[in-house]
């Protein structure tokens, strides 16, 4: 008797493991949307501080939009560790600091 009759050869029962490998799936899928989402952002952010350097805007535009470009990246780079969740806070805060710079024009 070493274990349940339905039991897998890693001692974890089929519908376990089923709900295992959809968790594992899950966080995955998690990480991979947290960096991607962080990486597209920073450099939508980086394009923009470009574009509005070289326009008449003032100084704090360009600032602001590469200071949420960093803060999208930092996301992005929490997000590919597995923390999705201050990922998305931080994905916010650098949309929020972008949408604040974008004010100032």
């Amino acid at each position: 008797m070493n274990g349940p009759a339905n039991s897998e050869p890693s001692g974890i029962p089929s519908g376990m493991q089923e709900d295992y490998d959809d968790e594992v799936l899950d966080a995955r899928r998690a990480r991979w949307s947290a960096s991607g989402a962080g990486a597209l952002l920073a450099l939508a952010g980086l394009a923009a501080a470009a574009l509005r350097l070289s326009g008449s805007a003032p100084a704090l535009v360009p600032a602001a939009y590469a200071l949420g470009a960093a803060v999208c990246a930092l996301a992005a780079v929490l997000g590919s560790r597995g923390r999705t969740r201050r990922a998305l806070w931080l994905l916010i805060a650098g949309v929020m600091v972008m949408a604040l710079g974008d004010q100032f024009d």
